[in-house]
């Protein structure tokens, strides 16, 4: 029997279609199959964010969603929103800002980041802290994070 699926979806502005096995998620689908690799795998059972990925402009997390559940989506990963400039000022500022050190759980955090700040453009510290909290990163402490995404959300606002 083929385990095999037909999925078509547009990823990152672009029309995909491929013949996928029915069980792989969508992080190793973007990871392996279409080689954009910022989205990265972390604890496998959803709750590191280092697999987050938007689907029809939610964010998701990779690991726990099956490349079979995305057909007929949108999907963007980190390069999408980079190459698209979305997400330049809070890359710039999570640098300035040292919100950032291994980079492994960036990705995940930039993009619960913008999907917050599109939600609630002014949160609060706590709000900040309360929707950053299903992203792990065992660097930074969270605080520069938090201090990076509270300046984003300032500078947007001016």
């Amino acid at each position: 029997m083929n385990d095999n699926i037909n999925i078509s979806l547009t990823v990152n502005g672009q029309k995909i279609s491929r013949n996928v096995a029915a069980r792989t998620n969508l992080v190793d689908f973007v990871r392996y199959e279409l080689e954009l690799t910022g989205s990265h795998v972390g604890c496998e059972h959803g709750v590191c964010g280092a697999c987050t990925i938007r689907v029809d402009g939610s964010i998701v997390r990779g690991c726990l969603m099956l490349a079979a559940q995305a057909d007929g989506s949108k999907v963007e990963t980190i390069e999408g929103l980079s190459d698209s400039n979305e997400i330049t000022d809070l890359q710039n500022e999570f640098h300035n800002s040292n919100a950032l050190q291994c980079g492994f759980c960036t990705p995940g955090f930039l993009l619960t980041a913008q999907e917050l700040l599109e939600n609630n453009p002014s949160p609060s510290r706590n709000e900040i802290r309360e929707f950053i909290s299903g992203n792990y990163c065992r660097c930074t402490g969270y605080q520069a994070i938090v201090d990076a995404i509270e300046k984003v959300a300032k500078k947007r606002n001016n």
